[in-house]
C-alpha cells in the first residue's frame, strides 16, 4: 500500500490528540477530493501512535529565530518567546507544535527548530560562604561558583588568572556530590590536589600509570584514561571501565580544550565516560581556540542544542563548505563566521569573563604551578652532594656549596621546559603575548628555538642596541609574541607592557630578582591583569627555595632595597641549612 493510501486509512478511524493528524481527518471527511501529500502521509504514519504533551507555557527563543520570524510574517517587533499549547512530536533537530506567536492570534501548527530554544534548567542556590573564610573565594569566583551548582552541565570559560580551579572545586564540594573525577593535563594534577586540600578534608588520589588511587576525589591525566575506560563496540553492553564501576557522579575537565577534536581517540574516550555520569562541568580559557569548530565538541558534551545538526552548525558559524577530494565528497570547517551570534546563543551553558572585566580582581595575579619531578640525574646530583657534605674534611664555602648544587637546578631547568611550553601555548591560544625568564642560557636559548620566528630573547651577552631592538620588536609587532629573557639581564630596566603573561621557568635566589622581573609587565602603560605562573617541582631544592622566598619576603610583593643581596645570601644559607638536616 502506498503511503497516502495507508495514511487515509489511518486518518478514517484516527481517535488521537495530535491536533494536526485531526485537522488532516477534518479534511478528509469535508473537503471534497483530499488527498495527503507524500510529506503529509509519512508524518501521518509515524506520528499516528503517539500521544501529544500538553505543554500550555510560553518558551524563550533566541533574538536570531525570532528576528528570522519578525521577517517571514511581517511582525512590528521580533517575539521574545513562543506559546506551545501542545507538543505534537518532534525530529532530531526540531519541535512540532501546537501554538502561537502573539499572544491574541489564534493556535497554529508551527515547527521550531530545537537549536533556537532558550531552555534553562538552572536552580536556584544559595550558598553559605563561612566554612571558606581562610581562603575566600572573590566576588567573580562567588558568581562562577553559583551558576556550575545551578547546572548539571556547564562551561566555565573565565579567562586565565580568574580562578577557575578554585570556583569548580568549592562547586564540587558544595554539590553533594559523592565521588568527583577530575581530568586534566598531566602538569596540572598536584595542581588540582592542593586547590582541594585547600577547601577539604576529603581524600584525594592521583592516579599515575596504571595505578589506580582512589579517593572522594580522583585525579587523572587525558592520556592515561585509555588505562581504565573502553569504548564498546557497536551492540556490545559488556565494556570495561574503573570509572562507572566507582560511581562517579561528578566529573571535571580541565583545560577542555583539550578535547575539542572529536576525531582523537582521548575525545572519544572522554565523550563516552561523560556520556554516563550526570554532572560535567568544563572548565577552558581557550572554549574556541583557533577556530568555532573546535567549540563543537565542548558544546555538545554540555547539551547545546546548537550541537544537534553538525552540518548546520558547520555552515552557520565556520563558513564551511564541501570540496571534492579525489571520487568523494569532504568538508572544510576552518573558517570562523557569525562570531557575535555563536556567542550570543551559547550563553545559556557558557561563563566567559575576561580579566579587564572583573572589578575584584588584583592588577597581577601570582599563581604556583606544583608539578612533579621525575629524574634519576636530579636523584643523583642531590645524593652526591649530600654524600659530599657530610665529609667533614674538605672545607666548603657557601660559593663553593653553591656551585655543586648548580647541576641539580639546572636539571630542574631542563625538566621544567615540557610544563612550561604548555603555560605558553595556552597564553597563546588566547591571543595573549609572553614573558619568559630563566636564569640559564641553555634553557633560554632551547625557549627562543622552540618558538622561532615569533618569539625574541635578550641576554648578558647581546649589545644594548641588540637588546632594545628585542624590546621594540616584542612590543610593536604582532607576530612576534614570546619574550624569552634572562632573568638577571631582562628583569630589570625594560618596558614590555604589551605581555599579559609572565612565566618563570626556574627560579633565582634573590627575591627582589623575582619582584622586578615580574613588573616589565606589570607597570605604567599596562591597561590589562598581569597573571604570574610559577611552575615548581615538588619534593626538590626548588620547592625549599620557593618557600623560603615566600617567607622571607613574598613574591607577590617584595619591598625593594638596597638590602637585597643580604637577602639573596639569607635564602641560599636557609636551603642550605634545609638540606643539611
Amino acid at each position: 500500500m502506498i503511503p497516502e493510501q495507508k495514511a487515509i486509512e489511518i486518518l478514517k478511524t484516527y481517535e488521537g490528540g495530535n491536533n494536526y493528524i485531526l485537522s488532516c481527518k477534518e479534511k478528509l471527511f469535508f473537503t471534497k477530493g483530499y488527498k495527503p501529500s507524500r510529506s503529509q502521509a509519512e508524518y501521518i504514519i509515524k506520528n499516528n501512535g503517539e500521544t501529544p504533551k500538553v505543554a500550555r507555557k510560553w518558551v524563550d527563543i533566541d533574538p536570531y529565530f525570532g528576528e528570522k520570524l519578525r521577517e517571514e510574517r511581517l511582525l512590528p517587533t521580533s517575539p521574545k518567546s513562543i506559546y506551545i499549547e501542545k507538543l505534537l512530536t518532534q525530529t532530531d533537530k526540531a519541535y512540532h507544535i501546537y501554538g502561537k506567536i502573539i499572544d491574541k492570534s489564534p493556535l497554529e501548527f508551527i515547527w521550531v527548530p530545537k537549536s533556537h530554544i532558550l531552555s534553562s534548567n538552572e536552580r536556584k542556590v544559595e550558598v553559605d560562604w563561612e566554612p571558606y573564610s581562610h581562603r575566600p573565594p572573590m566576588e567573580h569566583q562567588k558568581e562562577a561558583i553559583v551558576k556550575l551548582l545551578a547546572n548539571d552541565k556547564y562551561i566555565l570559560a573565565d579567562d586565565m588568572g580568574l580562578g577557575k580551579t578554585t570556583s569548580a572545586v568549592i562547586a564540587s564540594i558544595e554539590s553533594g556530590a559523592q565521588k568527583v573525577l577530575v581530568i586534566c593535563p598531566a602538569s596540572l594534577k598536584l595542581n588540582w590536589k592542593r586547590e582541594i586540600e585547600n577547601y577539604t578534608d576529603e581524600s584525594v588520589g592521583i592516579v599515575e600509570g596504571k595505578k589506580w588511587d582512589d579517593g572522594k576525589f580522583v585525579i587523572i591525566n587525558y592520556d592515561i584514561i585509555k588505562n581504565f575506560h573502553e569504548i564498546p563496540k557497536r551492540g556490545d553492553d559488556d565494556f570495561k571501565s574503573k570509572f562507572l564501576d566507582e560511581g562517579f557522579d561528578l566529573v571535571l575537565i580541565d583545560e577542555a580544550h583539550y578535547i575539542s577534536n572529536k576525531q582523537a581517540k582521548r575525545t572519544q574516550l572522554v565523550n563516552h565516560l561523560v556520556s554516563q555520569v550526570g554532572k560535567v562541568w568544563l572548565l577552558t580559557g581557550t572554549p574556541m581556540t583557533s577556530r568555532p569548530i573546535n567549540y563543537f565538541n565542548l558544546l555538545h558534551l554540555v547539551g547545546s542544542p546548537l550541537t544537534i545538526n553538525w552540518a548546520g552548525f558547520v555552515k552557520r558559524y565556520c563558513d564551511a563548505y564541501q570540496f571534492m577530494a579525489g571520487r568523494r565528497k569532504v568538508w572544510n570547517v576552518n573558517g570562523a563566521s557569525n562570531l557575535e551570534e555563536l556567542r550570543d546563543r551559547v550563553k545559556p551553558h557558557v561563563l566567559r569573563r575576561m580579566k579587564e572585566d572583573i572589578l575584584d580582581l588584583p592588577d597581577k595575579i601570582i599563581s604556583p604551578v606544583y608539578l612533579n619531578l621525575k629524574s634519576k640525574e636530579y636523584e643523583k646530583e642531590i645524593g652526591d652532594y649530600l654524600e659530599w657534605e657530610q665529609d667533614s674534611n674538605e672545607k666548603k664555602s657557601l660559593s663553593v656549596k653553591l656551585s655543586k648544587l648548580m647541576m641539580a637546578r639546572q636539571i630542574i631547568a631542563e625538566s621544567k621546559l615540557p610544563s612550561t611550553y604548555e603555560l605558553i601555548d595556552n597564553a597563546l591560544e588566547q591571543g595573549k603575548k609572553v614573558i619568559v625568564f630563566t636564569n640559564f642560557t641553555a634553557t633560554l636559548e632551547e625557549i627562543a628555538w622552540k618558538y622561532n620566528k615569533r618569539s625574541v630573547m635578550l641576554n648578558g651577552r647581546m649589545t644594548k642596541q641588540s637588546r632594545q631592538e628585542s624590546v621594540d620588536k616584542f612590543q610593536n609587532d604582532d607576530k612576534i609574541d614570546v619574550f624569552v629573557g634572562n632573568i638577571k639581564a631582562a628583569g630589570v630596566g625594560i618596558t614590555l607592557t604589551s605581555a599579559e603573561v609572565v612565566i618563570f621557568n626556574d627560579l633565582s635566589f634573590v627575591p627582589s630578582d623575582h619582584s622586578q622581573a615580574e613588573d616589565r609587565a606589570y607597570r605604567y602603560g599596562q591597561k590589562s591583569n598581569v597573571s604570574v605562573f610559577y611552575p615548581i617541582f615538588e619534593n626538590t631544592i626548588e620547592m625549599i627555595i620557593y618557600d623560603i622566598l615566600q617567607r622571607k619576603k613574598n613574591v607577590i610583593d617584595t619591598v625593594m632595597g638596597d638590602n637585597e643581596n643580604e637577602m639573596g645570601t639569607s635564602v641560599m644559607e636557609d636551603l642550605l641549612s634545609i638540606l643539611k638536616k
